[in-house]
């Protein structure tokens, strides 16, 4: 058997990949291609040791740019996407599974019977496994759903405050993502500091923000609700909502159900509270340094809803020793680091000014000496926690 795994991380328009050798998790190349179905579409790929290449194509659909790279990947002589052992996924939720499992017709009908709630996800994800299969039938594609790392989840933290029927009969319960990206931070932290008995809030800030509680390795709550509108301000959608707002939009505004939906998962966020074209952080920022009111209120906001989680956490936890930022924001954005641990002093956490300079894809320790909280940055790698899924699979499969 082949001892590679080619993890794909699927957008609506786009299409990345890590060609790793398992189990040494040796990266042989990565590659991505961006605005499939555009009239132009901006390729990259990068072989280990080797030279980029790069160039813009048109691709009609992700079978077109899949075949493109795959044949790129081949000619620069890093092997053939056929010679691999399984295709690695990044799901988001599947209706009656979770955890890693191998993405077959049940579970990408399962994947279908949730695109009313992932609207945004689940339809690219599946259309690219499905044309993985075609392409390669007898290559497993093999994913670790978002919501895996909350399966241990305290009971309490899925309910919502709704009618048992409901809970039961139409599963109506808290969920959570990001899960991937949670456990590899939180598997580091226990790395660097030589225990898994920590109390660690890790904070995934970027496009797509949430915020995990996890003791002793183990995620006791999120920032998350049912699906991945809910929770903190994103970058275009509006997370947590009040649901008689949307009633009342309904019911008594007139907008119809179409374009709530448009404005709540594509004009909302930081993108609709800023009035801007950009839910991009960095464009808030220079619009706030400008003087744009908007801009800086929804950056506080922001703020404050992240800090809020960290409380409910901290309390949750029973104490906290680790605080974790992670993601595009959470890695790159000291400012706004500095403003969620502002006034943490009393909590024994005390943010070194210095070392919270703006960090690029840097693991740094941030606190002071002196804090009893450690604050970390540590870039995520979420293809890492793919790939060790998919590889542990293949050799479960293998002894059954």
């Amino acid at each position: 058997m082949s001892n590679r795994i080619l993890v794909a991380n699927i957008g609506s328009t786009s299409f990345k990949f890590q060609l790793l050798e398992m189990p040494e998790e040796k990266l042989i190349a990565t590659g991505r291609v961006e605005r499939i179905g555009s009239a132009s579409s901006p390729w990259q790929l990068q072989v280990t040791g080797g030279e980029t290449r790069d160039g813009e194509n048109t691709f009609a659909d992700q079978v077109a740019a899949i075949s493109f790279i795959a044949n790129a990947v081949e000619k620069a002589g890093a092997g053939s996407f056929r010679e691999v052992a399984a295709f690695g996924f990044k799901p988001v939720m599947a209706k009656g599974f979770s955890g890693t499992q191998v993405l077959d017709e049940p579970v990408l009908q399962a994947m279908e019977a949730f695109y009313t709630l992932l609207p945004a996800h689940n339809p690219p994800y599946v259309n690219a496994v499905r044309a993985f299969n075609a392409l390669y039938p007898n290559i497993p594609c093999i994913g670790t759903f978002e919501t895996a790392f909350y399966d241990q989840l305290p009971e309490a933290a899925t309910w919502f405050p709704v009618s048992v029927e409901w809970r039961v009969k139409y599963g109506i319960r808290r969920n959570g993502f990001h899960g991937a990206s949670h456990r590899y931070v939180t598997q580091r932290v226990a790395e660097i500091r030589g225990t898994k008995a920590l109390r660690i809030i890790s904070c995934h800030l970027g496009g797509s923000s949430s915020i995990c509680a996890v003791k002793d390795g183990v995620a006791i709550d999120s920032s998350w609700g049912m699906t991945a509108q809910s929770g903190l301000p994103h970058n275009n959608r509006a997370g947590d909502f009040d649901v008689f707002a949307l009633i009342y939009l309904l019911r008594d505004v007139g907008l119809g159900l179409d374009e709530v939906e448009r404005i709540l998962s594509t004009n909302s966020g930081l993108k609709g509270m800023s009035g801007l074209n950009s839910g991009d952080i960095r464009d808030l920022n220079a619009a706030a340094s400008s003087g744009n009111q908007n801009a800086k209120m929804a950056i506080e906001v922001f703020v404050n809803t992240i800090r809020g989680f960290i409380g409910r956490f901290i309390v949750a936890l029973g104490g906290l020793d680790v605080l974790v930022f992670t993601a595009g924001i959470g890695e790159n954005d000291g400012a706004l680091r500095a403003r969620i641990c502002q006034g943490m002093e009393f909590l024994g956490l005390e943010l070194d000014p210095n070392l919270n300079l703006p960090l690029r894809a840097k693991e740094a320790l941030i606190s002071k000496p002196s804090s009893t909280v450690e604050v970390r940055v540590i870039p995520t790698n979420e293809e890492i926690v793919i790939a060790r899924n998919a590889w542990a699979k293949l050799q479960e499969n293998q002894a059954a």
